[in-house]
Parts: structure tokens; C-alpha cells; sequence
């Protein structure tokens, strides 16, 4: 267990050293950091700057603000904070008003400190359970929402796809078609060149005027541009399908492979080179790995939410250089499969070359709302709902090294399940 925070609040002036010198022993085994406030007012003060202090043990009679008010204070601060007054035996009716408002337990005074310290870790081993299953339903909570939000927009996102598709399939066909056709036209065109050089003054004027010359050298790449255009809209359509296609409920067996090279079309906006730098570069070094048995629409939400990541730190890392600095050191995502050499696994790495983490930050990313991003930039819930995808729907790990100032690398570890045919 960590250390528990434990806030005492009392107006005797001897009770803090008294404390620190009863409690030694727990305080020298981390096992407690005391803290103390002569008031009620102080100590609100105290867990509004101070949000991880576990519990509290309050005097009830105190001048500016008693022990009764400050529990219902608490309460609208961090409701899992356990309360422990602290009264003599002749004080009862404050007691029991005191546990009606909400206290856990009830030291009475003279204090017993072998009590006490059992009170102590009977309240925080409750506040430890409050606290896990808060986080237990608050991940649950966060599962249910996204996957609504995915399933929503993977309904959208088949049905403007199949939308697309339909005009473009018809698009794609009659640009190859039409393709034949005018360079049937052309060769025409030039027989009668080859046959008639002096065909007239009108037709002469009319080939000058349309720039004839031009049109029959041009009008093939014309039709090659659209072609082009119109397979690329296809590529995106179909990136769309797959990123989408195996949100379900049940487990599919999935090609990593597909899924990762979707999300790199639907990311190309962010990919490719603006005014201010050149396109980010992505290496891929596929491993033969076989299909997994998996999630598939929530694993591409995981690649979704890391290749985010990885290019909103070049971007930050680029911030200061010039479009040649960043030419001269290219932003690279590289991304990595292969089999485990430990255990049947697939282990997916993506790293990039950005400006990396400190310690202090790699330790809270996967907090849920923990970001380093601007407001309207991040939600703070990306990597704790990848974290919980890659963990608990299948058992797998999320990992991250960091260096600052060199870049982040993401590992996801998923196991091959034995009946994954």
C-alpha cells in the first residue's frame, strides 16, 4: 500500500507533536504522511490544494468552523474521503450527529493510539475499496460510452461508405471506358492528320483556336488525374470500411496488418507535408504474425488513438524549427510487428521520434483526463481507454519508454488465444 495522507484537524496545540511522536514508526515506514490544520477552514483549504489525503480525523468542537460542518464540506470535495471525529465520552450527541452526517468511525479522547492506528487502517483500507470500485465504474463508464460512440459512428461511417462507394465504382468504370474512347478519338484524329495535311483554312483556325496540339497531349493526363482521384476516394472508402467493420460485440479473427494501414489513410491528412513541414515519415517493418482473434474495431481505435499521439508530438517537437531543420531531421513514425519471444504473442511497437516525456509525465498518461495538450486539443482519455481495451477486453499490455527530447515508443503486447482459427 502507498503512502496514506491523513489530515488531522484539531485546535489543541500539543496534539501534532504528540501525534508525529505515537506514529513514528508508521510515518518512518511510509506507511502515513500527517498532516495537520487548527480548524475547519484550514483544513478545507488544505484538500482543496491537496487532492490524494486519503482521510481525515476531526475534533468536533473548533473555533471558525466545527468538525460537523466540515463533513458535509468533504463530502462536496471528494466524497471517498473518509471522516474520523475525535471526541471525549461525555460528547456523545455531537458523536452521534457526526456519524449521522456521514463520519466513518469515532476516537474518543484521551486518545488510545494502539486505537487509534487500528481505526486508521480500517478507514483507509475502506477508502482504498471505495476508491478502486469508483475507478472500476468510472473505466466501466468510459467503456460504455466510447463503444456507443463507436458503434454510432460505425454505423455512419458503413453507410456514407457504401454511398460512396457506389457513385465511384460507376465513375471509375466509365473513366476506363472513356479512356478508350478518346484515345480511339485521338488516333482517329491523327490519321486524318497523316492523310489530309492541308485540310483548310476554317479547320486549321479551329485547331489554333482550341489549341488542338495541346488538347490531344493533355486530355490523356487529364483522364489519368481522375482516374487517380477517383481510385483514391475508393482507398479512403475502404480504409473506412475496415477501420470500422469489426466493431462488434463478438471477438473476429482480424489482419493486424489491415488494420494499421487503414488508419494510416484515414490519418494521411495528417501525414502529409504542409507550409511548415515535410510529410512525416512512417516505416513499417511487418512481421509474419498470423490473424488474431480480437476486437477488431477497438484495436483500431488503440492504433487510432497512438498514431494521434505520436503526431501531435512531432508537431510539438517541431515547434521553433524551420522547413528545412525538420528536412534535415525528418519527423519518423515507425511502426513495428512481430512474434514474442517470451510468450504467444503479438507485440505491435510504435514509435516516433519527438520530444519525448520526463519521468513525472510517463508516470500519469494513463490516468484517465491526464493531458500535456491544449484545451480542445485532447481529452485526456485516449490512452486510459486504449489501456483498458488492450487489457482488460483482451488480456494484453500497453506499455510506453520515453526518453525525453529523443521520442515515445508504445508497445502492445496481445496474446494469441489457442483457438484462434
Amino acid at each position: 500500500m502507498k503512502t496514506a495522507k491523513i489530515l488531522f484537524v484539531d485546535d489543541e496545540i500539543d496534539l501534532e507533536r504528540l501525534l508525529k511522536q505515537r506514529l513514528k514508526k508508521n510515518i518512518r515506514d511510509n506507511q502515513f504522511e500527517l498532516l495537520f490544520a487548527s480548524n475547519g477552514k484550514e483544513a478545507l483549504e488544505i484538500l482543496k490544494s491537496d487532492r490524494s489525503v486519503a482521510m481525515v480525523a476531526t475534533d468536533i468542537n473548533m473555533p471558525e468552523m466545527d468538525g460537523i460542518t466540515l463533513l458535509a464540506k468533504i463530502a462536496e470535495i471528494d466524497p471517498t474521503i473518509k471522516t474520523i471525529v475525535m471526541s471525549a465520552y461525555s460528547d456523545w450527541q455531537n458523536i452521534r450527529n457526526a456519524m449521522h452526517c456521514g463520519a466513518f468511525d469515532f476516537i474518543t479522547k484521551p486518545i488510545d493510539f494502539e486505537d487509534l492506528v487500528i481505526t486508521i487502517f480500517r478507514t483507509l483500507e475502506q477508502v482504498q475499496q471505495v476508491r478502486e470500485n469508483l475507478n472500476k465504474l468510472q473505466q466501466a463508464q468510459l467503456l460504455l460510452i466510447q463503444s456507443e460512440k463507436m458503434s454510432t459512428l460505425g454505423q455512419l461511417v458503413a453507410g456514407v461508405a457504401h454511398e460512396i462507394n457506389n457513385p465511384i465504382g460507376f465513375l471509375s468504370g466509365n473513366i476506363e471506358q472513356a479512356t478508350e474512347a478518346i484515345n480511339d478519338l485521338i488516333h482517329h484524329l491523327q490519321l486524318y492528320q497523316e492523310k489530309y495535311p492541308d485540310p483548310g483554312s476554317d479547320i486549321e483556325q479551329n485547331a489554333e483556336n482550341i489549341d488542338l496540339e495541346y488538347l490531344l497531349s493533355d486530355l490523356p493526363d487529364m483522364l489519368s488525374s481522375m482516374k487517380m482521384g477517383a481510385e483514391r476516394i475508393r482507398n479512403i472508402s475502404n480504409s473506412l470500411r475496415t477501420f470500422y467493420r469489426g466493431d462488434t460485440g463478438d471477438k473476429v479473427l482480424a489482419n493486424i496488418h489491415e488494420g494499421i494501414d487503414s488508419t494510416l489513410t484515414i490519418l494521411q491528412h495528417r501525414l502529409k507535408a504542409n507550409n511548415e513541414r515535410p510529410a512525416i515519415q512512417t516505416l513499417k517493418d511487418y512481421g509474419d504474425i498470423p490473424l488474431l482473434k480480437c476486437y477488431q474495431g477497438k484495436l483500431n481505435q488503440v492504433f487510432m488513438n497512438l498514431l494521434v499521439n505520436a503526431i501531435d508530438s512531432l508537431e510539438e517537437s517541431n515547434q521553433g524549427k524551420s522547413f528545412n531543420e525538420i528536412n534535415a531531421a525528418p519527423n519518423i513514425i515507425a511502426i513495428k510487428t512481430e512474434l514474442s519471444q517470451d510468450e504467444p504473442s503479438v507485440v505491435i511497437k510504435i514509435k516516433d521520434n519527438g520530444k519525448g516525456m520526463s519521468d513525472e509525465i510517463k508516470s500519469k498518461i494513463f490516468e484517465h483526463f491526464f493531458t500535456t495538450k491544449s484545451i480542445g486539443k485532447g481529452t485526456g482519455l485516449g490512452l486510459s481507454i486504449s489501456r483498458q481495451i488492450v487489457e482488460e477486453a483482451h488480456g494484453g499490455s500497453l506499455t510506453c519508454t520515453s526518453t525525453e527530447g529523443e521520442g515515445s515508443e508504445f508497445a502492445i503486447a496481445l496474446p494469441i488465444e489457442l483457438n484462434n482459427s
